[in-house]
């Protein structure tokens, strides 16, 4: 049979399949057509990726990559060509008075998947920098235009984003919350819910929280972090994980701590999904890329199959889009070629705490809908494969 692209004999690991196995995946029309040993093709373009793992599509749940449209924007094709990602989820960054412009300059030029969670601040993110939280003024808060505008694009916004905490809301409380669940509860979506430092607290939001919704910075440091004083998991936690709230770290530059993520592993309580929150105030530390957020991961105890499912499997089923996220013969064409290179590598989380790793994933290319997305061109490939992502040649 003939495909457009096989990519031969790498490691695959699909946690959609169960499956850690040395296969060919073909791609035809833009999705997954066929996996197995020895695919049969014809005039097939074909790649060896021998000795490299081969993933579904990495997915990014939390990044801000509204370029030029707020201070946070980065762009999207080059945060994916360097972490691998084929999908990015701007976490509200636009709100319903803005996103028509996020939309056609840049969600519609994107090579790279842009999915949004529509912020109910009718400006999204725009006093970022300026310590002007977007929940602060409830007169600001639009649930009635953000769910005409979500029915208007339901085929990229995936969900709800409210940020309430004491640089995101003020004194607003618990309002901004409750006013976005009820725009989630309308449009039927996940709700994100970022916290920062108290009020209101951990508690008081994640208890607020349905199955399927989301809360991010989960792993943040004090105050506001999900242990006490003695590394013990606070109870509303336990209970909003019991009823399926689901905790992603969202590690941004200031809502991740290797502290909080000892302590949280160390009692069997594992991120549902695992993100960047990259942006422009921290690309160039402490996220880096989504690549780097997954290796501290490795470093503190999780497997590989582990932190793969928290950027596939379970992140595309927290956006509720099961053809992402999985090398099934027919989901999206999308898939993620890594390296897993071991030595001694730094890493600092956002309390300037740095901790000494072995091993590290490598982004070596990319697969985006059924099409050979390298980051970089054919003839420096060898070289490219010798050479550490720019990424990662800075100290972490």
């Amino acid at each position: 049979m003939a495909y457009d692209l096989i990519l031969r004999s790498g490691r695959v690991i699909d946690p959609s399949q169960t499956l850690d196995a040395t296969m060919d995946v073909a791609f035809l029309d833009g999705k997954v057509a066929a996996i197995g040993s020895q695919l049969e093709s014809e005039g097939t373009v074909e790649r060896d990726v021998s000795g490299l793992i081969v993933t579904p599509g990495l997915l990014d749940l939390h990044t801000h990559v509204y370029w030029g449209g707020t201070s946070l924007g980065i762009d999207a094709e080059a945060f994916g060509r360097a972490s691998g990602v084929t999908t990015v989820v701007d976490t509200g960054s636009a709100g319903p008075g803005n996103f028509a412009g996020f939309r056609q300059h840049i969600i519609e030029k994107s090579q790279v998947r842009i999915l949004a969670l529509l912020n109910v601040s009718f400006a999204g993110i725009y006093g970022y920098g300026s310590q002007v939280g977007e929940s602060e003024e409830i007169r600001l808060l639009s649930p009635v235009l953000s769910v005409e505008v979500i029915e208007a694009n339901r085929d990229v916004i995936a969900g709800v984003k409210v940020r309430v905490g004491k640089y995101a809301s003020g004194n607003s409380g618990l309002a901004p919350l409750d006013i976005a669940l009820q725009v989630a509860d309308e449009t039927c979506l996940p709700l994100m819910a970022h916290i920062d430092f108290p009020p209101p607290s951990y508690e008081e939001v994640v208890s607020r929280l349905r199955r399927g919704d989301i809360l991010t910075h989960a792993f943040r440091p004090f105050p506001n972090a999900p242990v006490n004083s003695r590394g013990s998991i606070r109870a509303a936690v336990r209970e909003a994980r019991e009823r399926g709230v689901l905790f992603d770290i969202g590690h941004g530059q200031g809502s991740f701590a290797f502290k909080t993520a000892r302590a949280m592993l160390a009692d069997g309580f594992q991120p549902d999904t695992i993100s960047s929150d990259i942006h422009a105030a921290s690309i160039d530390g402490p996220v880096f890329d989504q690549t780097t957020t997954l290796s501290k991961f490795l470093c503190l105890g999780m497997s590989l199959n582990e932190v793969i499912t928290a950027s596939t499997l379970n992140a595309a089923s927290a956006l509720r889009r099961p053809e992402l996220g999985s090398l099934k013969p027919g989901s999206t064409g999308d898939a993620t070629i890594l390296t897993l290179e071991e030595g001694s590598f730094d890493y600092i989380d956002c309390m300037n705490e740095v901790m000494c790793g072995d091993k590290r994933l490598v982004a070596r290319g990319v697969v985006l809908n059924g099409r050979w997305w390298h980051p970089w061109d054919d003839d420096r490939q060898a070289a490219a494969k010798r050479a550490p992502i720019s990424s990662h040649s800075k100290k972490q």
